[in-house]
Formats: structure tokens, sequence, C-alpha cells
């Protein structure tokens, strides 16, 4: 009895071990398949944030990750107290999306200190971040900023509403910056900052006052928005206000700002970036530094596309 129990108990050890090689390994597939990772947002009430959620959650998915999505309804504070949640809690990576890296840079280097990496999604990228995918920010917003000042005729009154405390807005405004002081003839009536969560309505509520306190014909020629939701809100602003030949424009390239583009009102052009191949990006890579490997670049651009009525369909 006593040889049984002895060949018994070397049998249990043996299969312990064989159970934990299977499962604790962080190379090969197997080991990439294991893996356990933490999306942390702000902004999960905006339609771009929630498409880009969504898009990493399928990829994990494909891949046999575990995840969890936190978000804070625009409290950057208590992202900064979640990452560092999910940090002593041993994610194997958090993906922070739409965030600026610097509100939350201490808690990226606690992740790096502890061998976690960090991804952005449509953030910025910091120094102890793997890396981010996003799209040219600055590139967008020439593209509608072009388009918007060649339809204003290169003159007139220019509303601008943005949200700069996001990375991807505020490289977009920063741009219209820029241009605006190439353009003389076109004269910035105001920026206003719109409120996330809610930004539809923030905006909405804004351009009602702005209509108010500009009523004569040609003193607001334009609205252009930091990104779809401020832009939609305006545009039912200046519709239920009977306003005319006042131009909106937004970027992002959401489902319900295309159709209001196709409606053929005020909203005339946006920009749509590609959500789910950002969230591609950010899952190859993560993969690659899952199975040992460089990451390709610290910051990778998904391509984005002008949105007018000539093309929205």
């Amino acid at each position: 009895m006593k040889k049984l129990a002895m060949i018994l108990a070397a049998f249990s050890i043996i299969v312990m071990l064989a159970a934990c090689g299977g499962n604790g390994g962080d190379s090969g597939t197997g080991g990439a398949n294991s893996k356990q990772i933490s999306i942390i947002t702000p902004y999960l009430s905006s339609v771009a944030t929630n498409d880009i959620v969504e898009s990493l959650k399928a990829q994990a998915d494909a891949k046999g990750w575990k995840y969890n999505v936190i978000d804070t309804n625009g409290d950057l504070g208590m992202m900064a107290s979640r990452m560092e949640d999910v940090i002593a809690a041993n994610t194997d990576a958090i993906v922070i999306v739409s965030t600026d890296p610097n509100q939350v840079a201490s808690q990226i280097q606690q992740a790096s200190t502890k061998g976690i990496s960090v991804f952005g999604a449509d953030s910025g990228y910091i120094e102890g971040m793997a890396m981010n995918a996003t799209s040219d920010n600055t590139q967008m917003a020439k593209l509608i900023t072009d388009y918007l000042f060649e339809q204003m005729g290169h003159k007139g009154n220019l509303v601008v509403l943005t949200h700069r405390p996001h990375p991807g807005v505020l490289k977009r405004s920063e741009q219209l910056d820029a241009q605006l002081k190439e353009h003389p003839d076109i004269k910035l009536v105001t920026e206003q900052h719109v409120d996330v969560p809610g930004p539809i309505e923030s905006a909405r509520q804004t351009m009602e006052s702005l209509l108010l306190a500009n009523q004569g014909e040609g003193s607001i020629t334009a609205v252009w928005a930091g990104w779809d939701e401020p832009a939609i809100g305006a545009a039912q602003a200046i519709e239920a206000a009977g306003r005319q030949n006042i131009i909106v424009t937004g970027i992002d390239g959401n489902s319900q700002a295309i159709e209001m583009i196709k409606a053929g009102g005020p909203l005339k052009a946006t920009v749509q970036q590609n959500f789910s191949g950002m969230a591609e990006l950010v899952a190859q890579q993560m993969e690659k530094v899952f199975n040992g490997q460089a990451v390709d670049a610290v910051e990778l651009y998904a391509p984005a596309t002008l949105i007018t009525k000539e093309n929205a369909e």
C-alpha cells in the first residue's frame, strides 16, 4: 500500500506540472491565447470610442483573450485609479481608448515597471507605452478644413466646437489654428468647449445660444466641429432655427452624421475614420508583444476618407 501511495503521489505531481506548463507560458500560441487584457476609457458613451471598444472586444474574442471593459464616464481621476486596480490585479495588458496618456502617465510607468504593456487606441503615445494606433489627426483636420474653407469661399465667420482634452481632437484643433492664420478673411466668432459625455446635447444648446446672439445674415457662415457628435448637435440647432446657408463639418464618419450628409442639411462633410482598423493594429501589435517580439512602430495610422454628399452612399 505504501508503494502504491508513492506512485499515486508522483503521478499527481506530474499531472499538476503538465497543467501549469500548458497554461502559464508567455510564448507561442498557448501563451498568447491565455491572456487577460483591460480596456479602459473615460468616453464609452461616444459613438466613435464605443466603436473602437467593440472592435477591440471582437479582436480579443478572435484571439481567445479574456477582457474587461472599464468606463469612467468622463472622470480622468477615476481612470487613473482603475488603472492602478488592474495593475495590482496583474492584467497582462492595458488598452487606453480615446485618452491623453499624459493624464495617466504615472500609472503607465507603474505598469511598465511591473512588465505590463500599455497600448493606445485613438490616444496619444508617451514613453513607457508599447504603442498607439490612431488616425493621422493632423491630416484629417487638413482634409476637412480645406474642404470647409473652400465651401466658404475662403471668407466669412466661423464657429468652432471642440474638446481639447482629447489628444486627437487637440491635434485637429491645432491644425485648424494654423490654417486660420493663413486665411485672414475667415474670422473666428468663438471657440466653444463641448461637454463629454453628452456632446450632441451640449453642442445643440451651445449652437442655439450662438444663433440667438448672431441673428444677422452671414453673422455665422460655418461651424467647424472637432468630431461628428457636436457637428450633429449644431446641425440640429441650425435646422430647428430655420437658418439657411450655414455649413457644418465634422470628423469620424459615424452613421448618423453620414445619414445627415445624405439628407442634404447643414452638415456637409466629415472624415471617416477606420476604427476597426485601429483595433486590428492594436491587437496585432499586442500579439507580437505577448510572443516576445518588438512592435512595428510606436505610432501606427489607420487610413481615413473625406465623406461628402457625392460619396456618402
